[in-house]
């Protein structure tokens, strides 16, 4: 899932201005998962804003909703007459959410409230963890399902760089090990002849490096007849 942490309140004070109608979307999904933008966090930094107004002295006018998916059309157009009656849209979905609104309400201003971190999973209570860095040409299959991108400090193909210590990155010594995580794996499935197959450099063209990226999926799509 996408982690996503919120933004401090007083970043948030400062992308908002002057603004005096405000309205905070939240998102029913990653983020909500990760306690950062759900329908709870919504309302408890609009129900902070309101107060922080007050005690300076200039009231706002801030409301909160919470659509399923704010990466999705169909959804914001649920709380479109919202959007389009408020100043300021403070979203607190990925950087994806903030994006879609701006392009289904390009006469809306809309600003983060949240920072996207990473594509992770909870490790524990209160705890999220990188594990993907969509890179767009997936080796999981050749590292026993432990990402070198993601989990080796230095993304390398063709591991370990030797800088380890016990079995944690030269880098940091509280991150363990990407290529170490990979040996026990591979190790404990009898797979290690996998990793004598020397991987050749990486094409980056296929990750962000490449620019924009997308999916068409020609069987998806509606095609209309002309």
């Amino acid at each position: 899932m996408i982690v996503a942490e919120q933004k401090t309140i007083d970043e948030v004070k400062t992308l908002l201005a002057d603004a005096r109608k405000v309205l905070v979307i939240g998102c029913g999904t990653c983020v909500t998962v990760c306690f950062a933008g759900g329908s709870r966090e919504a309302a408890i930094l609009a129900c902070s804003l309101r107060m922080a107004s007050q005690l300076e002295g200039h009231a706002r006018d801030i409301t909160d909703v919470t659509v399923q998916r704010q990466c999705e059309w169909e959804y914001l157009d649920q709380a479109a007459d919202q959007i389009k009656d408020a100043e300021v849209i403070l979203s607190l979905g990925c950087g994806v959410g903030v994006q879609a609104i701006a392009e289904r309400f390009p006469n809306a201003w809309v600003v983060p409230g949240l920072n996207t971190k990473f594509m992770g999973l909870p490790t524990e209570q209160g705890v999220w963890a990188e594990r993907c860095a969509a890179c767009g040409d997936c080796v999981l299959g050749l590292t026993g399902g432990v990402c070198p991108i993601a989990r080796c400090s230095k993304s390398l193909l063709n591991g370990p760089c030797g800088g380890s210590e016990g079995g944690h990155c030269e880098i940091d010594p509280d991150t363990p090990c990407g290529w170490q995580l990979i040996y026990d794996r591979m190790e404990k499935l009898g797979k290690l002849e996998l990793l004598m197959d020397v991987q050749p450099p990486k094409n980056w063209q296929k990750a962000r490096d490449g620019g924009p990226r997308k999916i068409v999926r020609e069987d998806l799509k509606l095609h209309h007849e002309e």
